[in-house]
């Protein structure tokens, strides 16, 4: 979840990455910010992501863009670093990472809302931002390196299933 990814619009233009936008102004200073992710689960397990910037496993997901809903988010991250379409099943709750440090030195307190999903079409297929993308069981799971992804885990397992967000959308 770290904002690298390359937003693009529906015809496939890049768009102004708004993070990298307020680093050029901010530099690595602790900022907050706002991230949406999903449990991806199918036939019992979720996919995990080995992520290239750390090395380390991580739930699917990233940062919001500017007039992004945690939704709309959610959905374009999991797109972009899974190739997936999915279908956001219920809302999890929000969780937070007070002290996340990127290996470029950007600092964060993340807060993350974060959903369950199925798989509406696709297979998993990797982009820029993962080394690996696989399926684990619940004995299976390797160490997550985010503390709000590690507690979201927690309330997955802890049967935690609450209704999706009623999200205003820009504009609307």
């Amino acid at each position: 979840m770290n904002g690298a990814c390359v937003p693009r619009d529906g015809n496939g233009v890049i768009q102004v990455d708004y993070i990298h936008e307020l680093r050029k102004i901010t530099g690595p200073r602790k900022l907050i910010l706002n991230c949406a992710g999903a449990l991806i689960v199918r036939d019992g397990k979720i996919l995990l992501q080995r992520r290239t910037d750390n090395g380390k496993w991580g739930l699917i997901g990233g940062l919001l863009e500017m007039n992004e809903t945690y939704e709309e988010a959610a959905l374009r991250e999991i797109r972009e670093e899974t190739g997936l379409e999915v279908r956001l099943e219920s809302f999890l709750g929000i969780f937070h990472n007070h002290n996340m440090v990127w290996g470029n030195g950007d600092a964060a307190h993340v807060i993350a809302a974060m959903y369950t999903a199925s798989i509406v079409s696709g297979e998993p297929r990797i982009d820029e931002e993962s080394y690996e993308l696989r399926f684990f069981g619940r004995d299976e799971l390797p160490e997550l390196f985010a503390e709000d992804h590690i507690a979201a885990l927690k309330a997955y397992f802890d049967g935690v299933r609450l209704p999706l967000l009623k999200e205003n959308r820009n504009g609307r």
